[in-house]
């Protein structure tokens, strides 16, 4: 049992600290200025995000393309702008992050 429970705080805090390191690339990117976690500011919240493309199988390859080109109308009439600076591995684990959010 103690092994167990040892075995579940590892995890815990191999997994929160991927959150955070996440969290910290979401920021270094600028992605949080627009963005937050928990509520809207002047683009949808994440895990609002992470809702709305829940089980859609072509969700991480769409916001990719949408990180670094931008987009516009999904979320209303404010357009994302494109951030060239995030390369395609950057946006994948941003995508990735995003997503897992609950």
């Amino acid at each position: 049992m103690k092994l167990a429970l040892l075995v579940g705080a590892t995890l815990a805090v191999f997994a929160s600290g991927s959150a955070m390191a996440n969290a910290d690339l979401a920021k270094a990117k600028n992605c949080m200025a627009c963005h937050a976690v928990d509520n809207k500011v002047v683009g949808p919240a994440y895990k609002d995000v992470a809702k709305k493309y829940a089980g859609d199988k072509t969700a991480e390859a769409k916001l990719v393309e949408k990180v670094q080109k931008g987009g516009s109308g999904v979320w209303g009439a404010i357009p994302m702008p494109a951030n060239p600076q995030v390369s395609e591995a950057e946006a994948k684990t941003l995508v990735k992050w995003v997503l897992s959010l609950k």
